[in-house]
């Protein structure tokens, strides 16, 4: 019986992040985006991105969209690919920030505006009925998703879209003291993404 010889190990390479992610459609379509190391930090799946964006419509062409949590951008960036006439994003993180507004200038989004602010701040500074879309990606182990919702629900149009994503389904009894009902949801491994509207 021959002796096993052990498969030699490739040298780690040095970590510069936790990856990439890709914008999947519009005028951006491919473009990759840099995802940082940070606790807490973890962008949309492409699949559920990419559902979402089926929900809502491919082109978003003169919607005005709010990122609160913005964190690689993926998501307002993915509106603003698609024509979205105003893309706010807001982060906290200044390392964050910084790689945001990177990612604007390298893709000269006229559009796409950063602000470095809390992310419920943000929403609350917003004028009420003012935004087409807010895209809702807390820290899953914060205690953000109630105030942040209810803040959502104030922003947008009558007609208007709150996308939350989120580690727990988030049901019509659970919303509706917040104003907002359930149009369409997904899980997809430990993440439940909802869509919702306000309640007329």
């Amino acid at each position: 019986m021959k002796p096993i010889t052990p498969t030699p190990q490739k040298p780690a390479k040095p970590h510069k992040g936790a990856g990439e992610v890709r914008i999947i459609g519009g005028q951006w379509r491919r473009t990759k985006l840099p995802v940082a190391l940070k606790p807490g930090l973890r962008p949309t799946p492409d699949r559920v991105r990419e559902t979402l964006f089926n929900w809502l419509g491919q082109s978003l062409f003169g919607w005005r969209c709010v990122d609160p949590f913005a964190g690689t951008g993926a998501l307002g960036l993915e509106a603003a690919s698609r024509y979205a006439a105003h893309v706010l994003l807001c982060e906290v993180d200044p390392a964050l920030v910084a790689q945001l507004n990177n990612q604007v200038t390298r893709l000269k989004a006229t559009t796409v505006h950063v602000q470095r602010t809390d992310g419920v701040a943000c929403l609350k500074q917003l004028m009420p009925s003012s935004v087409d879309l807010v895209f809702l990606d807390p820290p899953f182990d914060s205690a953000l998703f109630e105030p942040a919702l209810q803040a959502a629900a104030k922003a947008i149009k009558p007609e208007g879209w709150v996308y939350l994503e989120a580690p727990a389904a988030w049901a019509d009894e659970a919303l509706a003291p917040l104003g907002l009902m359930q149009h369409r949801h997904l899980k997809a491994g430990a993440v439940h993404a909802h869509l919702l509207r306000r309640i007329a």
